[in-house]
C-alpha cells in the first residue's frame, strides 16, 4: 500500500507509487510519503521527476539501499510512463549540466557547465502533459534532430548563455512555443535572456532579477530560483 501526499493533498501521483514500486517490488511494506512542492507540475520545471526521485531516495534510505537504487528506481517509472527520459538524472547531480551521453551511470556521461546565477521563472499558460507530446511520433522525430543539432552546438561552446540561445532556437523550430509565450520571451530580452522551460507554458530567465520580476510579472507568476550544485541527498531525519 503506497499512499502519497503533495503539499497536504492525498494524489495519484503514478510516476512516484511507480518509482517506490521498483523499490520495495512484492514486499508487503506500506509506505507514506509526504511532498513539499514549491513549484507547479506540467510546466518543465521536472516536478514530476523530482518528486519520484526524492520520495525514492528517501525510502532508500531507510532501507540501506544506494543512491544509484534510487535514481534507478525513479527513472525507470518515468520513461515507462512516459513523463520524461532524463529529467530524474538531471536532478539527480545538480548544477548546469550538458547530457553528452543518455542514460544512467555508467552510460550516461554528463558535462558540467560553469555558473552560478539566480533564475527567475514565469508561468504564462496552462500546463502540458508530457506523455501527450512523446507518444507523437512525427513530433518527437522533429524533436530528436533539432535535439541533437542544439546539443552539437552547446558543446562546441558550453556556457550557459549558449544554452539559452540555443533553447530559445530549439523551441521555435520545434513549434512548441505558443505565441504568448514568445511575446514573454521578447518581452524578457530586454533585461536578459530567456528561454522556454520544457515542456511548459513558461520561461526561465538570468539578468538583472529585479527588471526581470517586474517585466514578467504582467504576463503570469513568477519565482525566483537557485541553482543547486549537490543532487538529491538527505536535508535531515526526523
Amino acid at each position: 500500500d503506497i499512499r502519497v501526499y503533495i503539499n497536504d493533498k492525498e494524489t495519484d501521483a503514478r510516476v512516484t507509487k511507480l518509482a517506490l514500486r521498483n523499490i520495495i517490488k512484492d514486499s508487503p511494506l506500506k509506505v507514506t510519503v509526504k511532498i513539499k512542492q514549491e513549484l507547479p507540475e506540467g510546466q518543465g520545471f521536472g516536478m514530476s521527476a523530482a518528486s519520484s526521485l526524492s520520495a525514492s531516495y528517501a525510502l532508500s534510505s531507510l532501507l540501506g539501499l544506494s543512491k544509484i537504487d534510487a535514481i534507478k528506481a525513479a527513472h525507470s517509472a518515468e520513461v515507462q510512463l512516459r513523463t520524461g527520459l532524463g529529467d530524474v538524472i538531471a536532478s539527480a547531480f545538480g548544477g548546469i549540466e550538458v547530457r553528452r551521453e543518455p542514460g544512467l551511470p555508467p552510460w550516461g556521461f554528463i558535462e558540467h557547465i560553469v555558473g552560478d546565477y539566480k533564475i527567475v521563472l514565469c508561468v504564462i499558460g496552462e500546463k502540458i502533459e508530457t506523455k501527450r507530446i512523446l507518444n507523437d511520433e512525427n513530433k518527437l522525430n522533429v524533436i530528436k534532430n533539432y535535439g541533437r543539432y542544439c546539443t552539437k552546438k552547446l558543446l562546441e561552446n558550453p556556457s550557459i548563455e549558449n544554452m539559452i540561445r540555443l533553447s530559445r532556437y530549439f523551441a521555435e523550430k520545434t513549434e512548441l512555443i505558443r505565441e504568448d509565450v514568445m511575446e514573454a520571451l521578447n518581452a524578457a530580452s530586454f533585461h536578459g535572456l530567456a528561454g522556454m522551460c520544457m515542456l511548459g507554458n513558461s520561461i526561465f530567465a538570468i539578468g538583472k532579477t529585479e527588471e526581470l520580476k517586474n517585466t514578467l510579472s504582467s504576463f503570469g507568476k513568477v519565482y525566483v530560483c537557485d541553482i543547486d550544485r549537490h543532487g538529491v541527498r538527505i536535508l535531515e531525519r526526523s
